[in-house]
Protein backbone atom coordinates (compact mmCIF):
# COMPACT_ATOMS: atom_id res chain seq x y z
CA UNK A 1 0.00 0.00 0.00
CA UNK A 2 1.14 3.43 -0.83
CA UNK A 3 1.13 6.37 1.42
CA UNK A 4 0.92 9.83 -0.13
CA UNK A 5 3.24 12.06 1.54
CA UNK A 6 2.55 15.68 2.36
CA UNK A 7 4.15 18.91 4.39
CA UNK A 8 3.41 22.60 4.83
CA UNK A 9 6.97 23.17 5.03
CA UNK A 10 7.26 23.13 1.60
CA UNK A 11 5.21 24.03 -1.64
CA UNK A 12 2.06 22.42 -2.75
CA UNK A 13 2.20 20.64 -5.78
CA UNK A 14 0.90 22.72 -8.49
CA UNK A 15 -0.29 19.89 -10.29
CA UNK A 16 -2.21 17.05 -9.81
CA UNK A 17 0.42 14.88 -7.63
CA UNK A 18 1.49 14.55 -4.77
CA UNK A 19 4.84 15.80 -2.97
CA UNK A 20 5.83 12.21 -2.55
CA UNK A 21 5.29 8.78 -2.45
CA UNK A 22 6.00 6.32 -0.20
CA UNK A 23 5.66 2.54 -1.11
CA UNK A 24 7.79 -0.74 -0.03
CA UNK A 25 9.80 1.19 2.25
CA UNK A 26 11.14 3.69 -0.48
CA UNK A 27 10.29 7.96 -0.74
CA UNK A 28 9.91 8.87 -3.99
CA UNK A 29 9.68 12.67 -4.49
CA UNK A 30 8.33 14.60 -7.12
CA UNK A 31 10.39 17.05 -8.90
CA UNK A 32 11.23 20.20 -6.71
CA UNK A 33 11.76 23.27 -7.87
CA UNK A 34 12.59 26.69 -6.01
CA UNK A 35 9.17 27.59 -5.22
CA UNK A 36 8.79 28.46 -1.62
CA UNK A 37 5.92 27.35 0.69
CA UNK A 38 4.12 30.43 0.09
CA UNK A 39 3.72 29.78 -3.69
CA UNK A 40 6.73 32.39 -4.39
CA UNK A 41 9.39 31.64 -6.85
CA UNK A 42 12.77 32.11 -6.07
CA UNK A 43 14.17 34.03 -9.03
CA UNK A 44 17.88 35.36 -7.61
CA UNK A 45 19.75 33.19 -9.85
CA UNK A 46 20.64 29.64 -9.96
CA UNK A 47 22.18 29.04 -6.96
CA UNK A 48 19.65 30.61 -4.72
CA UNK A 49 16.95 28.44 -6.82
CA UNK A 50 19.28 25.50 -5.83
CA UNK A 51 18.98 25.99 -2.20
CA UNK A 52 15.63 26.74 -2.48
CA UNK A 53 14.71 23.03 -3.85
CA UNK A 54 16.99 21.52 -1.64
CA UNK A 55 15.35 22.87 0.94
CA UNK A 56 12.11 21.56 -0.36
CA UNK A 57 13.47 18.47 -0.77
CA UNK A 58 14.66 18.15 3.07
CA UNK A 59 11.16 18.82 4.53
CA UNK A 60 9.77 16.43 1.79
CA UNK A 61 11.76 13.80 2.96
CA UNK A 62 12.04 14.72 6.65
CA UNK A 63 7.80 14.24 6.26
CA UNK A 64 8.47 10.44 4.98
CA UNK A 65 10.50 10.10 7.97
CA UNK A 66 14.03 10.21 6.17
CA UNK A 67 16.83 12.58 5.59
CA UNK A 68 19.62 13.17 2.59
CA UNK A 69 21.74 10.52 4.01
CA UNK A 70 18.91 8.28 2.94
CA UNK A 71 18.54 9.17 -0.50
CA UNK A 72 20.20 6.42 -2.86
CA UNK A 73 18.80 8.02 -6.34
CA UNK A 74 18.73 11.84 -7.28
CA UNK A 75 17.47 13.11 -11.17
CA UNK A 76 18.63 16.99 -11.41
CA UNK A 77 16.96 18.76 -14.42
CA UNK A 78 18.80 21.81 -15.92
CA UNK A 79 17.06 24.55 -18.24
CA UNK A 80 21.16 25.20 -18.88
CA UNK A 81 24.08 22.55 -18.70
CA UNK A 82 26.28 25.95 -18.11
CA UNK A 83 24.73 25.90 -14.44
CA UNK A 84 26.11 22.18 -13.93
CA UNK A 85 29.79 23.54 -12.20
CA UNK A 86 27.21 26.15 -9.60
CA UNK A 87 23.75 23.04 -8.60
CA UNK A 88 27.29 20.73 -8.16
CA UNK A 89 28.44 22.76 -6.21
CA UNK A 90 25.27 23.53 -3.95
CA UNK A 91 24.63 20.12 -4.25
CA UNK A 92 27.62 18.87 -2.88
CA UNK A 93 27.21 20.84 0.68
CA UNK A 94 24.14 19.43 1.28
CA UNK A 95 25.10 16.02 0.56
CA UNK A 96 28.81 16.12 1.43
CA UNK A 97 30.17 12.72 1.88
CA UNK A 98 27.06 11.03 0.95
CA UNK A 99 26.88 10.56 -2.41
CA UNK A 100 23.89 8.56 -4.36
CA UNK A 101 23.65 7.75 -7.79
CA UNK A 102 22.37 10.49 -9.99
CA UNK A 103 21.70 11.53 -13.07
CA UNK A 104 21.65 15.09 -14.61
CA UNK A 105 19.48 16.20 -17.74
CA UNK A 106 19.54 19.30 -20.17
CA UNK A 107 16.07 20.16 -20.38
CA UNK A 108 14.70 22.93 -22.83
CA UNK A 109 12.25 24.46 -19.94
CA UNK A 110 11.01 23.78 -16.36
CA UNK A 111 7.93 24.93 -14.64
CA UNK A 112 7.28 28.00 -13.90
CA UNK A 113 10.46 29.11 -15.64
CA UNK A 114 12.98 27.45 -13.09
CA UNK A 115 16.79 26.87 -13.55
CA UNK A 116 16.73 23.76 -11.81
CA UNK A 117 14.01 20.73 -10.56
CA UNK A 118 15.61 17.98 -8.83
CA UNK A 119 13.90 14.46 -7.39
CA UNK A 120 14.94 11.59 -5.90
CA UNK A 121 14.37 8.04 -4.18
CA UNK A 122 14.92 7.38 -0.75
CA UNK A 123 14.87 4.75 1.90
CA UNK A 124 11.74 5.90 3.91
CA UNK A 125 10.77 6.14 7.77
CA UNK A 126 14.06 4.81 8.88
CA UNK A 127 14.40 8.06 10.98
CA UNK A 128 11.41 7.36 13.02
CA UNK A 129 10.52 6.66 16.22
CA UNK A 130 7.07 4.56 16.45
CA UNK A 131 7.32 3.77 20.38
Amino acid sequence: MARIVATDEAPKAIGPYSQAIVANGLVYTSGQIALMPDGNMETRGVEQQTHQVIKNLFYVLAAAGAEFSDVIKTTIYLADMNDFETVNKVYAHYFGTHKPARSTVAVRSLPMNALVEIECIAFADRHVDFG
